[in-house]
């Protein structure tokens, strides 16, 4: 082979080596940790706070099980919580700045650097109607939706029951194209809720300062495992009476994420199952009051909802089940639990499943007709996604 030829094969090796490489980066587009840190760098550039990192975490105490590591606060005072965590700055569609909070990602390496729960569930909303694609650029993030937070948010229990409410009007509605399920140019999918924007504030929200990009925001008594304290952030929700009962963004996209009453591991489902309670004890002076009535009849304390498990932030692997997105199963005691006097507080998946096995809890009235669920022991869906992230799980004195 002559040198001309030599050379002209050379050539044609390394174009062909560099449109390979350009392909596989085309293909690829930006890597979900790259968008990480294009965001964190945006926010620390327009706050003058440092950005997040495992350096700049607060040091919670290890007994508070804080699972969001980027959270900047959480006070655990019973029937007041709150959370503050750092506060983001998007676009709406128009380009009208609106801010919003970050508490899971679907990638876990993205999840480490942005401070938020591991979510892996979360990646089967893309390609369906439930999710939000977002457009990102030098760390801004532009939402195709936006969130109407001017309506008055009003509440008035039934009578003589006080469910079903006799009034239940969401203080928040978002648009036909709004989810928190956004997903990213990398193919990440981020749980990022607007608490912000022109037309007003989140019904959680409690501070805010925009100069150094932090919010307030209240939180939810729970129980899981036996124990409560399962304290969580109610943000949207796909039906509009239980986003008034948990004081969350009515946003019906979040009904198209699949799958109501599908909760395995891997089942094609985003959701996790976990169960409120309909009619348990109203009498706050029990220390057993617990469930929608309870709520209704008490200004609007919180419902105390039973969950499964946390998140597990540390676990990459496939199995990895925890998710945000909450998949009501509403149960509901018996009128002979009632005639009995049996009813108490439910404190875990477990003492869920005794109770109905034992008959004393059966599906609520409102679930709609359809199979149930086996992993919540036969309950059926009630079609309601509640997107409440896991904050913390301390270790308090009751």
């Amino acid at each position: 082979m002559n040198l001309r030829k030599r050379a002209l094969v050379v050539a044609s090796f390394v174009l062909a080596v560099v449109l390979s490489i350009a392909s596989a980066t085309w293909a690829t587009g930006p890597s979900g940790v790259a968008e990480a840190n294009a965001i964190l760098a945006a926010a620390a550039r327009e706050s003058g706070r440092p950005a997040y990192s495992e350096r700049t975490a607060v040091a919670f105490k290890p007994s508070d099980h804080v699972y969001v590591k980027s959270a900047l606060a959480v006070d655990f005072t019973l029937n007041s919580a709150t959370v503050t965590l750092p506060l983001y700055r998007g676009l709406s569609p128009q380009g009208e700045s609106v801010y919003y909070v970050l508490t899971e990602a679907s990638d876990f390496e993205v999840a480490k650097t942005l401070g938020v729960n591991y979510a892996p569930k979360m990646k089967r909303v893309i390609g369906t109607a439930g999710a939000q694609p977002v457009t990102l650029s030098r760390g801004i993030m532009q939402f195709r939706g936006n969130v109407d937070f001017s309506p008055e948010y009003r509440v008035e229990p039934g009578s003589p029951n006080p469910f079903p409410p006799a009034v239940a009007t969401p203080g928040a509605i978002a648009d036909a194209n709004y989810s928190s399920l956004a997903v990213m140019p990398s193919g990440v999918v981020l749980n990022a809720q607007i608490v912000h924007n022109a037309s007003g504030s989140h019904d959680r929200l409690e501070a805010i300062d925009l100069d150094r990009r932090t919010v307030t925001l209240s939180i939810l008594d729970g129980f899981q495992g036996g124990r409560q304290y399962f304290y969580h952030l109610v943000t949207d929700v796909s039906a509009d009476v239980p986003a008034v009962l948990e004081k969350g963004v009515f946003a019906p996209k979040l009904a198209d994420i699949p799958a109501f009453g599908q909760s395995l591991p891997d089942d094609n489902s985003a959701l996790l199952g976990f169960s409120p309670v309909l009619n348990g004890i109203s009498d706050t002076s029990t220390g057993q009051h617990q469930g929608f009535v309870a709520s209704l009849a008490n200004n609007g304390i919180d419902p105390i909802n039973v969950f499964p498990f946390g998140p597990d932030n540390d676990n990459p692997s496939a199995d990895n089940n925890y998710s945000p997105l909450w998949d009501a199963h509403v149960s509901m005691w018996t009128e002979q639990a009632i005639a009995a006097n049996k009813v108490r507080r439910i404190t875990s998946l477990e003492d869920l499943q005794g109770l109905i096995a034992s008959g004393l809890v059966v599906n609520a009235v409102i679930n709609p007709e359809g199979p149930g669920n086996p992993w919540l022991f036969g309950l059926r869906p009630t079609q309601a996604t509640i997107n409440c992230p896991v904050i913390a799980h301390p270790e308090l004195a009751n």
